[in-house]
C-alpha cells in the first residue's frame, strides 16, 4: 500500500510539473505575441515615420536584428532564463515594428482575418502536440528539411525568377510546414522536459519553447496574410 502510495504521488507530481511547464511555456508564447501586436500597432498609429524608414531602405538593420536575436535568446536561456526572457520580449517587440509594414500593403481586415486564422490552426495543433501519445520526432524532422529546401527555392524566386504565382505556392506550403510544426515543436519540448526534469532549468526551456512556437506562429501568421492578400485583401 506504501509503495502504491508512493508511486501515485511521484506520478502526480511529475504531471503537475509538465502541467506548469507547458503552462509556462504558452503563457510566455502567448505574451510575446501580445507584445509583437501592441508594437505594431503603436508603430502604425503613433510612429509612422518607423515605417517610412522601412519603405526606404532602413527595414535591413532590423532584419538583421531578427535573426540575430533567436542566437541570443537560446544561447542564454539555460544561463540566465530571466535575461533570455527580457530579449525574447524585446525581439517579439522588434518583430511587431516589421509587421506595422504590412499595413501599408494589405488591409486591415486581412490582417485580422489571418491573425484570427492563424490561432485557431495553433490552438488545435498544439493541443494535438501536448496531448498525443505519439512521439513526433520523425515528422517534425521531416518538416524542418522540407523548410529548409523552402527557404532556398524561395531564395532562389526571390533575386532570379521574381514569380509572384511561385511565392504564393510557397505560402500554402509554409502554411502546412509550420502547422506540423506547431505540434511537433510542442511535443517535442513536452518529451524533453519528461527527460531532463529536474537536470535542467524549466525557466529556461520554458523560454526556448516559447520561442520556438512564437516563430512556429509568427511564420504561419505571415503565409496565412500573403495568401489572403492575394485573393483581394492587399491595397494595391
Amino acid at each position: 500500500m506504501n509503495n502504491y502510495d508512493g508511486t501515485g504521488r511521484r506520478i502526480v507530481n511529475a504531471d503537475a510539473g509538465l502541467n506548469a511547464f507547458m503552462t509556462r511555456m504558452f503563457a510566455w508564447m502567448g505574451l510575446a505575441v501580445l507584445v509583437s501586436a501592441g508594437s505594431a500597432y503603436a508603430v502604425t498609429e503613433f510612429f509612422p515615420s518607423v515605417m517610412a524608414m522601412f519603405n526606404g531602405g532602413g527595414i535591413w538593420i532590423p532584419l538583421i536584428a531578427m535573426f540575430v536575436f533567436p542566437f541570443l535568446i537560446s544561447s542564454q536561456s539555460m544561463k540566465n532564463s530571466g535575461l533570455s526572457l527580457v530579449l525574447l520580449m524585446i525581439y517579439a517587440a522588434l518583430m511587431g515594428a516589421v509587421f506595422s509594414f504590412y499595413t501599408l500593403i494589405y488591409t486591415s481586415t486581412t490582417i485580422v482575418s489571418a491573425f484570427i486564422a492563424s490561432a485557431a490552426v495553433f490552438l488545435v495543433m498544439a493541443f494535438i502536440g501536448a496531448t498525443t501519445k505519439r512521439d513526433l520526432t520523425r515528422v517534425g524532422t521531416q518538416a524542418v528539411a522540407a523548410l529548409i529546401a523552402l527557404i532556398v527555392i524561395n531564395l532562389l524566386n526571390a533575386f532570379i525568377f521574381k514569380s509572384s504565382m511561385i511565392s504564393l505556392v510557397f505560402s500554402f506550403i509554409a502554411v502546412i510546414i509550420f502547422t506540423i510544426l506547431t505540434a511537433t515543436d510542442t511535443n517535442k519540448m513536452k518529451q524533453i522536459y519528461m527527460q531532463n526534469s529536474g537536470q535542467i532549468s524549466v525557466s529556461g526551456l520554458a523560454v526556448m519553447g516559447a520561442l520556438q512556437l512564437y516563430l512556429d506562429f509568427v511564420n504561419l501568421f505571415l503565409s496565412l496574410v500573403q495568401i489572403f492578400g492575394a485573393f483581394g485583401g492587399s491595397r494595391d
